[in-house]
C-alpha cells in the first residue's frame, strides 16, 4: 500500500475544495460579515460532532481577533445552555448536511429571541439553510475518506470558510497587531509586544552604580557584588557618563596601573549604548543582538540610570 500516495490525494482533494470555496465569497458573505460586525453582544457558535470540534476552533479565532464568540453544544442548549444567548447575540450554526436534528431543535428558540442566524452548511437547500437570516455555502464534491463518509474535506471547508469571516471582521475592525497581544499576554508575542523594559529590570538597590571618581578596586567589587558583569558610572550629579565591563575589566588589568589608585572614568566605557525607560524589552533585546552586548542600561528622559536589563532577564521573561 503507497501511504504517500494515499495522503498526497486526500490534500489534493481538501486543496481542490478550498480553491473551490473561494468562488463563494460573494454577497452572502458580505451580508454575514455585516450582521456579524454589528452585532453588538457575541456570536454564538453551534455544531455536532466534527463540525462541533470547527465550531470551537472558529469561535476561539474570532474571539481572539476582536469580535467575543463562545462555542454551545447543541446537545446542551437544549437542556439549559441556551440561556446564554441573549437578544444582543448572533447565532453562528454549522451543519455540513443541514438537517442536524439538535440544531433544528434550537430554531423556534432562536426565533423567538429574534437574533439573527448565520449558517454554514453544504446544502443551500436543507432546513438549516433555509431558516437563516443568511447561509453560507460550503458544501464539497466528495470527502477526502476513500469512503466518502468521514468527515473530511467538509470539515476543512468549513474552517477556511470560518477563518475568512474572522479575518474579514479582523480588518474591518482596525483590529492592530497591539490588540491581538492583548488577548494573548501569556504568548510569546503578547510578552514581545507588551513587556516593557522596566517591567524585566534591575533597579533600586539591585542597580550597579559608582562614581565616574571611584577607582578601579570600588568600581570591582560593585561589578562583583550586582553579578551583572557591569555597573554604571555616573557625574558627580548622577547622570550616566558611561558603563565598567567585563571587557574593561580585562583592559584594565593588561595596563600597568594602579586599581586602588586609578579612577575608573580613565578605563569606562564612555557613551555606551541605552534604552529609554517605557521602552519594550522586545526593543532591548534588538540592540542587544545588534550591538552584541549582553546588558543595556535604562535611562530617563534626563540620562539619568533608572535600570539595567541582561539579556538573562530577557530569557527568563520568555521575550527570546
Amino acid at each position: 500500500m503507497n501511504f504517500a500516495q494515499l495522503g498526497q490525494a486526500v490534500i489534493e482533494t481538501e486543496a481542490q475544495a478550498v480553491m473551490d470555496l473561494s468562488h463563494r465569497i460573494d454577497n452572502d458573505f458580505n451580508t454575514a460579515c455585516q450582521i456579524l460586525l454589528g452585532c453588538s453582544g457575541r456570536i454564538v457558535v453551534l455544531g455536532m460532532g466534527k463540525s462541533g470540534h470547527i465550531g470551537g476552533k472558529i469561535a476561539a479565532t474570532l474571539a481572539s481577533t476582536g469580535s467575543p464568540a463562545f462555542f454551545i453544544h447543541p446537545g446542551e442548549a437544549s437542556h439549559g445552555d441556551l440561556g446564554m444567548i441573549t437578544k444582543q447575540d448572533v447565532v453562528l450554526a454549522i451543519s455540513n448536511s443541514g438537517n442536524t436534528q439538535e440544531i433544528l431543535t434550537l430554531l423556534p428558540l432562536i426565533k423567538r429571541l429574534n437574533v439573527p442566524l448565520i449558517t454554514l452548511t453544504g446544502d443551500k437547500d436543507s432546513s438549516l439553510a433555509l431558516a437563516a437570516t443568511v447561509n453560507l455555502d460550503v458544501s464539497i464534491s466528495q470527502e477526502a475518506c476513500p469512503l466518502g463518509l468521514a468527515p473530511t474535506t467538509s470539515t476543512t471547508v468549513s474552517l477556511v470558510m470560518g477563518d475568512a469571516l474572522a479575518v474579514a471582521l479582523l480588518d474591518a475592525r482596525g483590529f492592530t497587531v497591539e490588540d491581538f497581544a492583548l488577548s494573548h499576554p501569556g504568548g510569546n508575542l503578547g510578552k514581545r509586544l507588551l513587556l516593557k523594559v522596566d517591567d524585566c529590570c534591575h533597579k533600586g538597590e539591585k542597580l550597579p552604580h559608582v562614581s565616574s571618581k571611584s577607582t578601579i578596586s570600588e568600581s570591582l567589587i560593585e561589578v562583583t557584588n550586582k553579578k551583572l558583569g557591569m555597573t554604571c558610572v555616573t557625574d558627580s550629579e548622577g547622570k550616566l557618563v558611561g558603563v565598567f565591563t567585563d571587557g574593561d575589566v580585562r583592559r584594565a588589568l593588561s595596563l600597568d596601573l594602579d586599581i586602588h589608585t586609578t579612577p575608573i572614568s580613565e578605563v569606562m566605557t564612555p557613551n555606551c549604548h541605552t534604552i529609554s525607560s517605557g521602552l519594550l524589552a522586545a526593543q532591548a533585546l534588538d540592540l542587544l543582538e545588534r550591538y552584541k552586548i549582553t546588558s543595556l542600561v535604562i535611562v530617563d528622559n534626563d540620562n539619568y540610570p533608572v535600570g539595567v536589563v541582561h539579556l538573562h532577564d530577557l530569557l527568563n521573561a520568555g521575550v527570546v
